[in-house]
């Protein structure tokens, strides 16, 4: 579409000043993204918006210009990935250029990951340097990681709430266990035993609000400053943050085939952690071996090592039955369990846990008092029941057979429209795909991806050394059949060299 951008709006003409930038805009034959993009790249590099400035949420960047929200998405995103804007989830799209003073022009870009002010600690300056965990928060063609909510037993869930309401009244109200609610303790050992192998009583299972958190809680009870910790290399950016800020020296370790590649006996320091993504390695989507397996937890026992086994989307496996969690083969003596309810059910549930070993409960526990107390009762409460009685098998069945069918359209669409430029490579579970694209051209690709309006997070920041591969990890769970089909018709268009 190539109008020209209307007057604002009323309510536009009453809001900040930098609206009446879009005033004066003329006709022209450009698309209204172009147009968008255009006004707001004239204005930072003029000096009108300036560094630091916080701009319009999409969804009012639409209203005011009376364009559609996928319009103000892809302005938003192509001036994202010019390094005009950045994006944080939940706070807002902010300038992130400054102007020289001497000519006018676009001063070189601030680091996205930029240093603390004066006052903040060497962990709160890891943390901001890490960039944070952006979750998707829009179900976009083809942001990574979202479920489809809309698929979701809400009926059921409403009728379990109720219920608890009005069983328990007031009582599911107060402070609850620090651990977690013992009847979903209960119901998560049981469930974990039967579909992952793993050996545990309700008392080591920690229940918390999310796998960050359990991260967190690890890096703080089993790391100190320079303590080494064996990441996967490429892995994932939550983990991290996390080992980062308390001041971990992360040693990559590289992903073949097989899973994370176990150094040899004089790899260098005793690793204090190694953490792992065995069942579906992010984000490569490779399955740890058997015999890595073994390997490792050997190698943790001597070396006197915690693993840190991350089963984020175990539940979704295509096209082979997946192995049982690495926390089963040595009975949970070496191995933290980490899993998550936020993929399987819905996020804001808020609801993920530890498996831990006998000797390290009770500290987690009193740590546990001292970081927030304990995760709100009621979902806690209603989970288990809906775990109890069923429903949650039933809907894992039903999500696994659906995500499967669209997985295999994906897959269909892109071996039909893009190869060979875009080759899948892991795509055997979870609830995203991952492609290979040629060297040194995901920056431009996803780039051009943004300005037709298609959301492609990169896997070539994921590494921490200087090995790397280009690549997007594209989520497909969310997505429609015709939102699949659109998105790969859109990414068609590309020229890949």
């Amino acid at each position: 579409m190539s109008r020209p951008i209307r007057p604002l709006t009323a309510r536009a003409r009453r809001a900040p000043t930098w609206f009446a930038l879009f005033q004066s805009q003329a006709a022209a034959a450009r698309p209204l993204r172009e147009q968008i993009c255009a006004t707001i790249r004239g204005a930072i590099q003029s000096g009108r918006v300036q560094h630091g400035e916080r701009l319009p949420a999409s969804r009012t960047l639409a209203a005011d210009l009376e364009v559609s929200r996928i319009t103000a998405e892809a302005a938003y995103a192509q001036l994202e990935a010019e390094g005009y804007v950045r994006r944080r989830v939940g706070d807002g799209t902010f300038v992130d250029v400054a102007v020289r003073a001497d000519s006018g022009a676009p001063a070189r870009r601030a680091p996205r990951r930029a240093a603390a002010p004066a006052g903040w600690s060497r962990r709160g300056t890891e943390i901001v340097r890490g960039g944070g965990c952006n979750d998707p928060r829009e179900t976009l063609a083809f942001s990574a990681g979202f479920p489809d909510l809309a698929e979701f037993p809400l009926d059921i869930w409403k009728r379990l709430m109720g219920r608890r309401l009005r069983g328990d009244g007031a009582a599911s109200l107060g402070y609850g266990d620090p651990a977690g609610e013992p009847v979903l303790r209960a119901a998560i050992a049981r469930y974990l035993a039967q579909s992952r192998g793993v050996q545990c009583t309700p008392d080591q299972v920690l229940v918390l609000t999310s796998s960050q958190q359990a991260l967190q809680m690890v890096a703080t009870m089993l790391t100190d400053p320079a303590d080494t910790v064996w990441i996967e290399d490429p892995g994932y950016r939550g983990a991290r943050t996390a080992l980062a800020a308390m001041g971990a020296r992360l040693t990559p370790v590289p992903v073949d085939g097989e899973g994370l590649v176990p150094p040899g006996p004089r790899s260098g320091p005793r690793p204090r952690l190694i953490y792992v993504t065995p069942s579906h390695q992010y984000p490569t989507g490779v399955t740890l071996s058997l015999a890595r397996r073994l390997q490792l937890l050997e190698d943790a026992a001597k070396r006197g090592s915690w693993i840190v086994e991350d089963d984020y989307d175990s539940e979704f496996q295509y096209d082979a039955r997946p192995l049982p969690a690495m926390q089963g083969l040595d009975g949970g003596e070496r191995v933290i369990y980490v899993g998550t309810f936020t993929k399987v059910l819905f996020p804001s549930l808020r609801l993920a846990y530890l498996v831990l070993p006998m000797a390290l409960v009770r500290g987690f526990v009193t740590a546990r008092t001292a970081h927030d107390g304990h995760t709100a009762r009621l979902p806690q409460l209603v989970t288990a029941d809906f775990m109890e009685e069923g429903h949650f098998a039933a809907h894992v069945r039903r999500m696994r057979r659906l995500y499967h069918q669209r997985r295999d359209l994906l897959l269909s669409e892109i071996r039909g429209r893009l190869d060979p430029w875009c080759r899948p490579i892991g795509a055997g579970a979870g609830l995203q795909l991952t492609v290979a694209l040629p060297p040194g051209r995901e920056p431009a690709l996803t780039r051009a991806a943004a300005s037709l309006g298609v959301a492609t997070p990169g896997i070539a920041g994921l590494f921490g050394s200087r090995a790397r591969m280009d690549g997007w990890s594209l989520g497909f769970a969310a997505l429609r059949d015709e939102a699949i089909v659109e998105g790969v018709r859109r990414l068609a268009r590309l020229t890949p060299h």
